[in-house]
């Protein structure tokens, strides 16, 4: 065989792993950013300043952040199910001693900080959560796909070939639904009136780098004779032509169904298409195709993964939109977000039983196909992940209720309530945090999250040309994934730091 084909066969004829294991991997984003927040509030306490070194900031972003995904993935992944108890206890010490070690003037009993930050004001302008979120579905995803191609990668993890819940899997489900969460359709105020379509051509503006980025990927794959998998969008199809025609359906039908009715339109459109799977031949036509991959035959043949898929995509990211719709509701208060949360682990309860019951009732959950099971599983770990990155975010609120002073980059700022009049204060304390909101990775790479993507997609192509990844040592595999995610991650803090934004559409 040669090279092409056996990494082709390597990334072939797999079926995923449990939804256990994906559900304790999900935790670990979460716990790393928590680890980090306490960890800064740990360093003010002992030296009454935050950490001013960019050089250290970025440092620790990463070796916090970053490097422990690259290590669960790879050599950990055997012990994946005791790492987020590890993490936990971990973050349970540095709270600990955080809690032991404040000054004695700021010493009140426990209660009266549990009330105080039941109490306490959430800045209303912005969601850390989602930004969190929608970052590091990006580095997960750019870790993934460099990392399938070595030895270290357990095929469990990668996408399964039909039916199976791979963490890739998941990673496609997620991008959707990111992007549906910051939607132009979601953003824009309900108390404002635009044009019914307004939306609809910003859309058109806007993907037009996503279906250059396809057709680049498109010509480059064919030319160089790169490896590819054509069962997961076709001959001709890949994901950037499936994002790009999701964002543009879903302005369409916003435009014409109210978007507060998004959800109704996805259920409808998703147990439609289910329906079209299991009565008529649709699905045998998507698996096997009417005469193999012959693109002679038409273009619906030679990528009717990619084509037909998007009906379940479309669901997702309608879903998605009232997701977002509803998280932007006004909720300033610490204790208007534990609601919130309630109903994100409702939500999640809810969706774990229907994924069950769709299993139960029709097939089990199949990414190529993207059928009704596929939808309701990434809609329900979506929603946990976002749940738990909003659990992370009041937990460092409560910390640093106990820190006078402290800051947390991409975490909730602390305000005055509306009817204060302490504007100025308030004012002078957002605009010093607002500046050492610079020194952090996740602004860094969300500053610039389609070049992070697309660098990444560059330098998995580069290392894939120039190694042998299917025969790499363990030592070997960490670190070129370290350099190549270090690379990708210096590359965003530079712009940021420079504040240069590479986005002219």
């Amino acid at each position: 065989m040669s090279q092409k084909q056996l990494k082709e066969a390597f990334i072939s004829n797999l079926n995923g792993t449990s939804l256990l294991e994906i559900s304790a991997g999900l935790s670990l984003p979460p716990l790393c950013l928590l680890c980090r927040g306490l960890l800064l509030i740990l360093y003010y306490l002992h030296h009454g300043k935050p950490v001013s070194s960019r050089k250290y900031s970025l440092l620790l972003d990463f070796l916090v952040l970053v490097s422990p995904l690259l290590f669960s993935c790879t050599v950990l992944s055997p012990v994946i199910l005791f790492i987020p108890v590890i993490l936990a206890a971990f973050c349970a010490g540095i709270f600990s001693k955080i809690y032991s070690q404040r000054k004695w003037e700021a010493r009140v009993p426990f209660g009266q900080i549990v009330k105080e930050f039941q109490k306490a004001y959430l800045d209303p302008e912005c969601i850390p959560a989602i930004t969190v979120f929608r970052v590091y579905v990006n580095v997960l995803t750019s870790i993934s796909i460099l990392a399938v191609d070595f030895p270290q990668y357990p095929r469990r993890y990668a996408k399964a070939e039909t039916y199976g819940t791979g963490v890739m899997d998941l990673g496609v489900g997620a991008f959707i639904f990111g992007n549906a969460l910051v939607c132009p359709e979601v953003r824009q105020k309900s108390h404002t009136t635009q044009p019914r379509f307004s939306s609809l051509a910003r859309q058109v503006f806007a993907v037009w780098p996503l279906i250059s980025l396809g057709v680049g990927r498109l010509l480059s794959v064919k030319s160089i004779e790169y490896h590819e998998h054509t069962s997961e969008y076709g001959v001709h199809w890949n994901f950037f032509f499936t994002l790009a025609s999701v964002r543009l359906a879903a302005s369409l039908l916003l435009a014409i169904f109210p978007k507060h009715k998004a959800w109704l339109v996805a259920l409808a459109l998703a147990v439609l298409y289910q329906l079209l799977l299991s009565t008529t031949s649709l699905k045998m036509f998507i698996l096997h195709g009417s005469d193999g991959r012959d693109s002679r035959l038409g273009f619906l043949n030679a990528n009717r993964e990619g084509l037909l898929s998007l009906f379940g995509y479309l669901a997702i990211y309608l879903a998605s939109v009232q997701v977002g719709l509803w998280l932007l509701q006004c909720r300033s208060s610490v204790r208007g977000w534990l609601q919130a949360l309630k109903g994100l682990a409702l939500a999640v309860l809810v969706l774990s039983v229907l994924l069950q019951l769709c299993q139960a009732c029709t097939e089990p959950v199949s990414r190529r196909v993207a059928n009704l099971p596929f939808c309701t599983w990434v809609l329900a770990h979506c929603l946990l992940l976002l749940g738990f990155f909003v659990l992370t975010d009041l937990a460092l609120v409560f910390t640093k209720l106990l820190v006078e002073g402290s800051s947390v980059p991409c975490c909730w700022k602390v305000v005055q309530p509306p009817d204060s009049r302490k504007k100025g204060v308030e004012a002078v304390q957002v605009g010093r945090q607002d500046k050492l909101s610079q020194l952090c990775l996740i602004s860094a790479i969300n500053k610039n999250q389609l070049l992070f993507f697309l660098l990444a997609n560059v330098m998995t192509g580069a290392v894939n040309i120039l190694i042998d990844t299917i025969h790499s040592k363990a030592a070997f595999t960490l670190c070129i994934l370290h350099l190549y995610m270090f690379f990708n991650c210096l590359i965003m803090y530079i712009l940021h730091a420079r504040n240069i934004v590479l986005k002219f559409w």
